[in-house]
């Protein structure tokens, strides 16, 4: 999970849509990339190019770090 990029998405006012349309994609694949739902979360491309668009001010280590669930 990306509690972060979540974080910076509300505070902005940003929302999957957006960033599903920025990567020309489903929006439940950014939902899912997001939430944690995948394993593989955002490719290196997608995560600068989030981060260009949308969160300049922002360090990219931070707005994509990840929270990984403990099974």
């Amino acid at each position: 999970m990306y509690n972060n990029l979540l974080k910076a998405m509300k505070d902005k006012k940003i929302t999957f849509t957006q960033i599903a349309e920025l990567l020309h994609c489903q929006l439940n694949t950014v939902s899912d990339k997001a939430d944690g739902t995948v394993k593989s979360g955002f490719s290196i491309d997608e995560a600068l190019l989030i981060k260009k668009v949308f969160f300049p001010e922002y360090d990219i280590v931070y707005l994509f770090e990840r929270e990984v669930n403990a099974a």
